[in-house]
């Protein structure tokens, strides 16, 4: 049953353990029966608190994965690869997580147990006693309250450590008068400094007791899954796990020099081959790197550095802006849509099918917005000032349509698509909420040719330009004709003409004196919400 004084709201916050006997007797968690261990996120054995309290004086452990239908089976009608509700490269990352998952737990004396179905059909019938990290996305808030309510009834007792972020966003909004911190200085002074990292190191783990008549499986591969080897030409380079996550964060802090003097919105979003970033975004995403292991691994080489920089642009600064998000999302009704959402502007977005598919199939006509998202559909991943400039493009820039639609592009395609920080991000760059310097551009022909005049990493994506005369290659159309048949390109022909563009700026000027007309209107309705007590570093968020 639930522990005397526990609050069950506070046991659901965002990261939680539970446990449950919904097939035989109801057992205590110290009675030294068997624990079940429901893996969402936190697909790691570091730092994992729920681990800990799940495998500490049981007598056998449950590792157990539920495959949803809906999030990984593969959808016909989608416009890329993958299922109604994540790409292909997402779910390929997935299982990769979860291969080496498994691989850690067997090299323990365990292994991973995946079930398929509706996860919480599948818990409440097959699992014993159960211990999950809580997560404050709606879906699994929702998938939450069908367990609790079935455990509460059971008289089950539930146990909700904080693990897939540094701060609970709950003690952040109470510190805050009930409500979320709509600036990152005053979340930061309100944060202070994070919990350390759980330093259990495990030589075994109780074994995997009797699986009565559960329907146990492998970890499936993409085949098992429906996909077929044709589904995509190019995979994202980025392998999950656990073991690749912590691999890649040792690489990092080897750096020393490099960490300390981390700044965005310093970067090259062109690089490619090398990336600019840590690229440890996709794996604090999926739980394979503890916020918190990350978090003291950079203040280790803090204390050894004579000098460092300081958030919000610092490495630290970004694991601090992971947060700021999760607690404004966490603490904000309808945080994911214009409508009902009270720091949201409400703007009238256009509603464009044709320009928004030119924008997700790569054919606006501009190569630096398009190689981008020949780079997200291939990889599931591109550097933060990518996003910036698609982002941007799609919205307040150029296209004026509205941000929920790029949203839901990035949401299904990206590898590290993270509810809280995509949202945010979105009405971040459209100007919606928390940014407001609506007439700060991105320009599509001139802002990747400052990191990259020659236009590699567009040639890379979108081979069609590769023979391209550097002094073009942002802007083919300019071309003249004997240039084009020179580079086998003719504009309008075998890549597109911008045509459904305005090339003069009339759009951009429309639709800033639009942007304009709505912060005047709105200027006494924000600034009695504090809105405006916003940072000087709006421009760059938190995309590791």
């Amino acid at each position: 049953m639930l522990r005397k004084g526990a609050n069950p709201m506070i046991l659901f916050k965002p990261s939680s353990a539970m446990r449950l006997s919904p097939c035989a007797n109801t057992t205590s968690m110290s009675s030294g029966s068997g624990s079940l261990l429901w893996f969402r996120k936190g697909l790691r054995i570091h730092d994992n608190p729920a681990l800990e309290v799940a495998s500490r004086g049981a007598s056998h452990l449950y590792p157990v994965f539920v495959i949803d239908p809906h999030f990984m089976e593969p959808d016909p009608n989608s416009s890329a690869p993958g299922s109604s509700r994540a790409g292909l490269n997402r779910i390929k990352f997935l299982l990769e997580c979860l291969v080496d998952l498994d691989l850690n737990l067997k090299n323990l004396g365990s292994r991973l147990l995946i079930l398929k179905g509706d996860p919480a059909e599948v818990v409440i019938r097959c699992l014993k006693e159960l211990c999950f990290e809580y997560d404050t996305e709606p879906y699994y808030q929702a998938l939450d309250v069908k367990v609790k309510n079935f455990a509460l009834a059971a008289g089950i007792e539930v146990f909700s450590p904080v693990s897939h972020t540094l701060f609970n966003p709950t003690d952040i909004i109470e510190k805050n008068g009930g409500k979320p911190p709509l600036s990152y200085q005053s979340f930061v002074k309100l944060a202070g400094e994070p919990p350390s990292s759980l330093s259990t190191v495990y030589s075994s783990l109780p074994p995997v007791g009797n699986l009565g008549s559960c329907d146990i499986s492998e970890v499936p591969t993409i085949r098992d899954l429906g996909y077929g080897d044709a589904e995509q030409d190019e995979f994202s380079p980025f392998k999950g796990g656990e073991s690749e996550a912590l691999k890649r964060l040792d690489e990092c802090m080897k750096d020393k020099k490099w960490v300390a003097n981390f700044e965005k919105p310093k970067g090259n979003p062109s690089a490619f081959l090398k990336p600019a970033t840590t690229v440890l975004s996709p794996y604090l995403k999926f739980g394979c790197l503890s916020p918190r292991y990350f978090y003291q691994s950079i203040q280790d080489v803090y204390k050894s550095m004579p000098k460092h920089t300081l958030p919000p642009v610092s490495l630290i600064g970004q694991l601090l802006w992971r947060e700021f998000f999760y607690t404004a999302a966490f603490g904000t009704p309808n945080f994911d849509r214009m409508k009902g959402n009270r720091i949201c502007k409400q703007i009238p977005w256009k509603d464009d099918d044709k320009l928004l598919e030119a924008w997700r199939e790569a054919r606006t006509g501009f190569p630096w917005i398009d190689a981008i998202m020949v780079q997200l559909r291939k990889w599931g991943w591109m550097h933060h000032l990518a996003r910036h400039s698609v982002a941007c493009f799609l919205t307040r820039g150029d296209l004026f349509v509205h941000w929920e639609k790029g949203r839901d592009v990035f949401e299904r395609l990206l590898i590290d698509s993270d509810w809280a920080i995509n949202n945010g991000n979105w009405m971040w760059l459209s100007c919606s909420s928390f940014f407001y310097q609506y007439n700060r551009i991105y320009s599509p022909t001139t802002f990747g040719k400052k990191y990259d005049p020659n236009g590699d990493y567009i040639r890379h994506f979108l081979p069609v330009l590769k023979d391209m005369p550097r002094e073009y290659i942002y802007e083919p159309w300019t071309a003249p004709k004997s240039i084009q048949t020179k580079a086998n390109c003719i504009i309008g022909k075998d890549y597109p003409m911008p045509g459904q563009f305005d090339l003069l700026g009339y759009c951009q000027f429309h639709w800033l004196s639009t942007m304009s007309h709505i912060y005047r209107s709105c200027c006494v309705l924000y600034t009695k919400m504090d809105f405006f007590s916003l940072d000087e570093y709006c421009l760059e968020v938190v995309f590791l």
